[in-house]
């Protein structure tokens, strides 16, 4: 017999989508299989940045359990469907729900990977716009939408975040932030971020963590201030207290720049230095040498992350660490944080997209970047009257467990009339899903990440290329929303005349064989390109491995201000009148039987609850933990490894102790995104899954009044001991 010929091996050039940092990677496919993973060392941004996440990627697109075709609840199982009968299905449910109820009876809930697929997200905001839905949830409003409001309030554009000039900084203050392991990566991307503020640190840079655990970046720096969980608002604005009580700040900036520096003296004025030192639970004179050493570095940089976000007064925390980089002159210099072009204007695009002003229907709170609180959830679905949530899509999300309060949400969830679930797998927050859809993998799309290029630390382009086809009729996303809305005959995008456009692009193309013609995602992505500063469609092609198109600049801040007045808003009203709350509040204080604050920390290797169920990410162990100060755990008869129950009013969890000097005394540790369990609507088998869901112990209410952001990491809880 002839020998068969062995099957050649291909090498795609792409970039990992499962957060911000973009690695370049090489993925080596053999007959239409990944088989390979690796970093490429020929991305000239990226590539010495590089972690188990994207390394493991093949191993989701393989998963056993992975959904391959539309799945239909018929009982307590699910039954396989085609697209056409999914679309026709869903697209009758909606529209008589939207009849009944109004377009807010709709809603959609997005989770994180969905924000790095350039088609998702647009094509999913399509849909909604066709059919008039503001009931819009994200993953972000647990996280990050403190950010989005300062920037908002300050800069005149909720998409304004400036980037770290990492290798001139000669003094890196890091809030509630762990770059050893987050890799400086957040809401921007600095690849190889802590790598190379440890040389700086080895020129003399000095290098200060502000956290209530000893983090692995704490074991590195030079300082470590292990402050009260949810307190970093107390210690920041005593800093700038100090800085203009004594002079220190940089008076050109204040006078040229900045806006409203004179209700900043006022407020600072009013606040006792003593008092904040008390509220942080840290000495007055650290915080008086901090801040003197900060302003008197040449070049320096506040970086507050999800550690500062995840609190009551995480808003008022993001917006003085700003207000420090401000007045001590670090915007815009080299050393400080800049702004980042890009090669696309997403603040000009993200004006020219807002969203109308929208209130939730029973609280009336307003959206932030669009979307509202994810604790107001649960209430929209379970509460009658007009505007009931009666149908939900969730977007590659499971908020069940990135959200507070799960089993609330979950009971509500059971109530929908109709849940559609958009995922790879089916998990906690789809069990009660009426419809199944089988997601792409970001190995089975290709990408352009244009709204997120200047969030990068230098001018970056990288087109993100498919490396293998879905298995079976898995699809992108962009396509279901766009067929749905087609089938609910609703105009795309809320504008009259795109559907029969697309209607018409896609006749052409059948007609001529060329399914590029049909719109889709790639004419987006070319039109923004031709929009671009410079940047041509040939020459991003002439890059596969990435292209760094040019030089980090400096001055650029001043014309990418979206304030009327270009200048920045440093003293917002509603940011000056929370603080003075705050300042009003009593000291924090434990309630009886709950005398621990829980805290989160985060894995190199795990992404909150979406990869957690792939088992080659995690060699050091497939579960969370309680980790309790060595002094708390001897006064509750705690040993290392014993079972022990964490309680609060809103639920309890069991899970195996750890003791560790880490956290400060009356900080417990449970790491978030655990505990989802991932189903077989298929087979049938038992459910599997990994540690438990903390966040059961975080009540909905009450949350950070400006970014309705819940307490996922100050919420006090009791710990009791279970047994060996």
């Amino acid at each position: 017999m002839p020998e068969v010929a062995p099957t050649p091996q291909q090498t795609v050039h792409t970039f990992c989508r499962y957060c911000l940092a973009s690695c370049g990677v090489d993925v080596t496919v053999e007959a239409g299989r990944v088989v390979k993973i690796s970093a490429d060392k020929e991305n000239p941004h990226s590539w010495a940045d590089f972690c188990a996440k994207g390394r493991t990627a093949g191993q989701l697109v393989d998963h056993p359990r992975r959904i391959t075709r539309p799945l239909r609840r018929v009982g307590d199982t699910y039954v396989e469907a085609t697209w056409d009968e999914a679309i026709t299905d869903i697209a009758a449910r909606m529209s008589a729900i939207i009849s009944a109820g109004g377009p807010d009876a709709i809603a959609s809930y997005t989770g994180n990977p969905a924000g790095f697929s350039s088609s998702n997200l647009l094509f999913m905001t399509g849909w909604l716009d066709a059919i008039g839905s503001h009931n819009r949830y994200y993953v972000g409003s647990v996280d990050q939408n403190n950010l989005h409001v300062v920037a908002e309030a300050m800069y005149g554009s909720q998409l304004f975040v400036p980037v770290s000039d990492v290798d001139n900084c000669d003094f890196f203050l890091l809030v509630g932030a762990n770059p050893a392991v987050s890799a400086w990566n957040w809401v921007e991307s600095v690849p190889g971020g802590w790598k190379r503020a440890l040389a700086r640190q080895r020129q003399g840079a000095k290098i200060v963590v502000v956290d209530p655990i000893r983090t692995e970046s704490a074991e590195k720096a030079d300082t470590h201030l292990p402050i009260r969980p949810g307190q970093d608002w107390a210690l920041l604005l005593g800093m700038v207290k100090v800085i203009f009580d004594e002079g220190l700040e940089h008076r050109g900036d204040c006078t040229d720049l900045a806006l409203g520096v004179s209700e900043l003296r006022s407020l600072v004025t009013g606040a006792d230095l003593d008092d904040l030192a008390a509220r942080c639970d840290l000495p007055r004179a650290d915080i008086e040498t901090l801040a003197r050493d900060f302003a008197a570095a040449p070049g320096a940089m506040v970086i507050t992350r999800t550690g500062v976000s995840l609190h009551l007064a995480g808003t008022i925390g993001e917006w003085l660490g700003h207000v420090l980089n401000v007045v001590t002159g670090r915007m815009d210099r080299p050393g400080g944080r800049r702004f980042e072009r890009g090669y696309v204007d997403a603040q000009k695009l993200a004006a020219l997209a807002k969203s109308p002003d929208h209130r939730s229907r029973l609280q009336g709170r307003p959206t932030v970047a669009g979307h509202h609180g994810l604790d107001e959830l649960p209430a929209e679905i379970t509460t009658p009257g007009r505007g009931q949530i009666r149908a939900m899509v969730i977007n590659a999300g499971n908020p069940v467990v990135s959200g507070p309060d799960g089993a609330r949400l979950d009971a509500a969830l059971a109530q929908l009339d109709l849940l559609v679930a958009i995922d790879l797998l089916q998990r906690e927050s789809h069990r009660h899903a009426h419809w199944l859809l089988p997601a792409a993998h970001w190995l089975e799309r290709d990408d352009l990440l244009a709204l997120t290029s200047g969030l990068h630390d230098e001018p970056y382009i990288q087109y993100g290329r498919r490396a293998v086809d879905p298995p079976g009729d898995a699809r992108e996303e962009w396509r279901f929303f766009l067929d749905l809305t087609l089938a609910m005959k609703r105009p795309f995008l809320g504008i009259r005349g795109v559907n029969g456009f697309v209607k018409a692009t896609r006749h052409l193309a059948r007609l001529t064989h060329r399914p590029s013609i049909a719109f889709g995602p790639h004419w987006i992505d070319r039109m923004l390109v031709a929009a671009s500063r410079g940047i041509s469609w040939r020459a991003i092609m002439d890059h596969p491995h990435g292209w760094v198109f040019g030089k980090r600049e400096f001055g650029q801040l001043r014309k990418a201000l979206r304030t009327d007045d270009k200048k920045i808003h440093v003293a917002p009203e509603e940011f000056v009148a929370r603080t003075h709350e705050l300042l009003a509040e009593p000291h924090p204080q434990a309630p009886a039987g709950l005398p621990f604050q829980l805290a989160n920390s985060r894995r190199r290797h795990s992404m909150n609850s979406w990869l957690n169920d792939i088992p080659g990410l995690h060699p050091s162990g497939k579960d969370n933990h309680a980790v309790i100060n060595s002094a708390d755990a001897a006064a509750l008869g705690i040993a290392d490894g014993d079972r022990v129950r964490v309680f609060s009013p809103a639920g309890e969890v069991e899970l195996a102790a750890q003791v560790s000097d880490r956290p400060r005394p009356g900080v417990v540790i449970v790491d978030h995104g655990w505990g989802s369990r991932v189903f077989d609507p298929r087979g049938g088998a038992a459910p599997i899954s990994f540690g438990v869901n903390r966040n059961l112990l975080i009540d909905g209410s009450p949350v950070d009044p400006l970014s309705q952001t819940p307490a996922l990491s100050s919420t006090y809880v009791g710990v009791q001991r279970v047994g060996p």
